[in-house]
C-alpha cells in the first residue's frame, strides 16, 4: 500500500490529525508522532528558528516514518517557498495570504512549467535523488505540492472566497491568533467578529470543495471545529505537550510525596 500523502489528505472530508513542531527536529521524531497517531506534521519556519538545513534533515526523518510534512516558511517570498519544495516539503504552508493575486504568485512559485515558474531542480532531495525524464519530473513534482494558505488577517478573510477558488490551493488554514490581533479583538475567539470572520472562511472553502486547517489546544476545541468543517486538525505543540505533560506529573508528585 502506498504511504499516505496531503493531496489526497486534501480530497477528502474525513478528519485528518496532526502536531504542530516547533521545537523538536530530533531523528526520532517522525517514528514517535507516527506512534502517536499523527495523521501529519506541521512544522514550522516562521517562529521556531529553524532553518532550511534542518528542515532537509528533519524531512527525512518523518519520510523515514512515512508521516506527510506541512512546511511553514517564514515569508511569502519565492525563495522560501520554492526551496521548502527542493528540500521535499509535501506541504507548504503561507502565512498571511491576503488576496488571490498573492496565491496565485505562491502558486506559481510551488510549481513547475507550465503550471508555475519554480526554478527547475532535478535529482535532489524532492525527488529522492532518482532520475527520469524531465516531463514527468515536472508533473509528479505538481501533482505531489499542496498548498495550504493561512487566512489569517481581515483582508484574507474578505478575500477568503477568491483565495479558494483559484486552482492550486488546497487548504484554507486558520491562524487564529494573528485573525484576533488583525480583527482588533486579540484573543477574543468568542467575539461575534472573530466568529462571522470563521464562517466567512469556512463557508468559502465549502463553495470550492477545499480542506480547512487550525491549530487547536484542546481535544474539545479540536471535536468542535470538525462539527464546524475543519478536517485538518492540528492539536497542540511538541514544546506545550511536554511542558504541560511534564508540569501536571511533577505536580501530582510533588502532592503525593510530601513529608508526612
Amino acid at each position: 500500500m502506498a504511504p499516505p500523502n496531503l493531496k489526497s489528505m486534501t480530497r477528502t472530508t474525513k478528519p485528518k490529525f496532526g502536531h504542530f513542531v516547533v521545537e523538536f527536529a530530533t531523528p526520532g521524531i517522525g517514528h514517535i508522532l507516527k506512534a502517536a497517531g499523527c495523521d501529519f506534521v506541521l512544522f514550522d519556519m516562521e517562529h521556531s528558528g529553524f532553518g532550511i538545513e534542518t528542515v532537509k534533515s528533519a524531512i527525512r526523518y518523518l519520510e523515514a516514518a512515512e508521516l506527510p510534512a506541512i512546511v511553514r516558511v517564514p515569508s511569502r517570498e519565492y525563495h522560501h517557498i520554492a526551496r521548502a519544495a527542493d528540500m521535499g516539503a509535501e506541504g507548504i504552508m503561507l502565512p498571511m495570504v491576503g488576496s488571490a493575486a498573492e496565491a496565485r504568485r505562491i502558486v506559481e512559485s510551488m510549481k513547475y512549467a507550465p503550471e508555475g515558474r519554480r526554478g527547475v531542480a532535478l535529482q535532489v532531495a524532492h525527488d529522492r535523488y532518482r532520475p527520469g525524464p524531465l516531463k514527468a519530473k515536472f508533473e509528479a513534482a505538481n501533482k505531489r505540492t499542496t498548498l495550504f494558505a493561512q487566512i489569517e488577517t481581515a483582508e484574507g478573510v474578505a478575500n477568503a472566497d477568491k483565495i479558494a477558488a483559484l486552482p492550486g490551493v488546497d487548504c484554507l488554514w486558520i491562524g487564529h491568533m494573528d485573525l484576533s490581533v488583525s480583527l482588533g479583538i486579540p484573543g477574543e475567539f468568542d467575539n461575534p467578529k472573530f466568529e462571522h470572520a470563521v464562517a466567512k472562511v469556512v463557508a468559502a472553502a465549502r463553495k470550492h470543495g477545499k480542506s480547512l486547517g487550525r491549530l487547536v489546544v484542546t481535544v474539545e476545541q479540536g471535536e468542535a471545529l470538525y462539527k464546524q468543517g475543519f478536517d485538518f486538525i492540528c492539536y497542540s505543540g511538541d514544546a506545550w505537550v511536554l511542558r504541560d505533560a511534564l508540569a501536571g506529573a511533577l505536580t501530582t508528585l510533588r502532592a503525593r510525596c510530601k513529608r508526612r
